[in-house]
This record gives structure tokens, sequence and C-alpha cells, in this order.
């Protein structure tokens, strides 16, 4: 059978592309060199996330650089692309397949399509719908993974980190949070109204990690474990945590301002950092894992945290990231760790 270019590829090559936005371009590609007039493509996805309803992919015919849009609530189909595309020129779509949440193919022509170049679109999505049924699922599955390990841990598990004991040692900046008084305020809170607030808490410090390069790792009850990979220079990292924490206290001191506008209690916490080697992959049992981190960093910046209560400060510091940093910090001495063999060096920051 003698095909256009674009069909014989989705048939024979298309199941393999490895992500959206190369299959949009390498799709948008092939169009052209079967003669249609395209000024640029759209596909949309729907996305299993808490807060993500579509991802949109757009290609621009005249560069062939793709880009992608997120729609945080779930509007039309393809509002996203369409909008897009219509500031190209005329627009032809395709929803590619029968199920409610299917993707959506559309072009921008650089004239108004003919009847019959609309007819070509059109199998072009007729051809393409088992490819992007793949495309969908692992897309799908890869925005659910991130949503629950975060995006690099998600990354790892997909690459085939499935193994238990698999794992590896990186350098990192480590950022512990926790809540104080959690379990007295628990009590006097109705379960409804606790649940909002450490929604209101994980955002904050969770918002705050990730805004500068940071992954949560774990939620503990009210406290978080969070890990700043060294992607250049272990300063890099340990300055993107302090960061972290300065956006972190900003955000919860407006939190407590509404809340004691409310009548609400503030929610004291406290924050330590510590910079070290952490052996990070699967941990558990032999069919129920966890990938997390793990090792003596880990240890002593859970242990370091536990101190501010007890020094009656917010923001600890151990001398390892006082090392790396050159923001002004105030030494608060050497201090035992339970389980830590040697006294840590501790510091803090100015008027904390």
């Amino acid at each position: 059978m003698d095909l256009p270019n674009s069909l014989a590829w989705l048939i024979d090559e298309a199941g393999t592309s490895p992500d959206p936005d190369w299959f949009l371009a390498e799709l948008g590609r092939r169009l052209l060199i079967d003669g249609l007039p395209l000024a640029g493509g759209a596909l949309t996805l729907a996305a299993p996330h808490p807060i993500i309803a579509r991802r949109t992919w757009l290609w621009r015919a005249g560069t062939g650089a793709v880009i992608e849009a997120l729609s945080f609530t779930d509007i039309s189909r393809n509002q996203a692309g369409h909008e897009w595309l219509s500031g190209l020129g005329p627009v032809a779509e395709d929803i590619v397949g029968l199920a409610p949440d299917s993707p959506v193919l559309g072009w921008a022509g650089t004239r108004p399509f003919t009847p019959a170049e609309a007819g070509d679109l059109r199998q072009v999505a007729r051809f393409a719908a088992p490819s992007l049924a793949a495309l969908a699922a692992r897309v799908g599955l890869t925005t659910l993974l991130e949503a629950y390990l975060g995006k690099r841990s998600a990354a790892r598990v997909q690459a085939g980190a499935l193994s238990r004991g698999t794992g590896e040692t990186i350098p990192a900046a480590l950022l512990c949070a926790d809540l104080r008084d959690f379990t007295a305020l628990s009590e006097a809170t109705e379960p409804a109204v606790m649940i909002a607030t450490l929604d209101a808490w994980f955002d904050r410090i969770a918002g705050a990690v990730h805004a500068f390069g940071g992954e949560v790792l774990k939620f503990m009850g009210d406290g978080v474990l969070a890990i700043f990979p060294v992607t250049t220079t272990p300063a890099s990292a340990c300055e993107a945590a302090l960061r972290a924490v300065a956006s972190a206290r900003a955000g919860m001191a407006h939190l407590d301002t509404v809340r004691q506008g409310q009548g609400l209690p503030t929610l004291p916490f406290g924050v330590a950092l510590h910079f070290g080697e952490i052996l990070w992959g699967n941990i558990g049992a032999a069919d129920r894992l966890d990938f997390t981190a793990i090792g003596p960093a880990v240890n002593l910046v859970s242990r370091l945290e536990g101190l501010c209560k007890p020094l009656g400060r917010t923001v600890l510091l151990s001398g390892e990231v006082a090392a790396e940093t050159t923001t002004t910090l105030v030494s608060m001495g050497y201090h035992s760790l339970r389980g830590i063999a040697e006294p840590c060096a501790v510091f803090t920051l100015p008027g904390d």
C-alpha cells in the first residue's frame, strides 16, 4: 500500500516515540513533507495529577520548537492548544479516540485548509490513535509517579530502579521541617480542620522547596524531609536550601496572620539544614518499596531539627552548611545529638 509519509510513519515507527513533544514535532515535520500547509500543531493529553488537569504540547512549524503548557482546571479538552493555534492561523482539530479524556490533535494552517486537506488531517488522527494511546498511558504514569514520588525519584523508578537495595550515594543539602506541638493541636482540632491545616503547612514548605530546585522525599505526619541534590557545587545546593527556608518562613508568616484573623492559633515550626552524602534508592519489604534517602546525614538533620524547640530557634544549620554559605550566621556552639557520635556545630540565622 502506497501511503503518505506521515501515515506510514504512524503505522511503523510512531509507537516508539520517547515523549509527546518529540512525537508532535516529528509528525508535524512529516506532514510538511506531505505538503500540508502547517503553521503549527498542538497535542493535549489528560493528566492524572492533583492540580494539573491537562498537558498541552505546542509545535511551531517555522522553528520546529515545542513548548509545554499546563491547564490547572478541568476546562475544555483543548482550550490551551486551540487558543494558541488560533493565533497562528485557521485551525483543524480532532479528538483521537472515544474515551472522555482522549487526546486532542490540532493543527493551524498558513491558510484555510481545503476539504481534502482537512480530510487528510482526520486520517492522521485515526492512524495516530494506537501510538497516542500508548504515549498517553506513559505520560499519565509519569505524572502520577511525580505526584507521589517527586520528579527525580519518579524518573529513577521509571528508568528501572525497581529492585530492593538499588540506589546511589549522592551529595545533597538536606532540609527537615516539623510543626511544633502538633499532637496537642490535633487533639483540640476537628479532623477535617486538622487536615486543612496540614495541607496549608505543606503547601508553604513544599512549595518553597520545589521553587528553589529541591525535592520533597517524604511527608511524615506533620514533618517534611527534602533534598537539594548537588547539580553544580555544594555551595549552590546549600544556598538553594537557605532560599527555600526564607520563602517558607515568609509564607508561614502570612498564614499565621490569616489564622490570627480567624481566631486560630499560629503554627510554630522548626527547620534544620545539613549537607552530606545520602543513599538514595529503594528500601522496604520485598513487595512494598519506598524510594527515599537514608544514611548518617539524614539522621543528623532529623536530630538537629529536634533541637529547634529546646534552643528556642526556628532555623538551625549544621557546620557543614555553614562552611558552604556566605550568609551571615550566628554560632550556637557544639551540641550532642542523640545517636550521633560527634558533637555537631550548630548555627542559626541572625534575629531568629
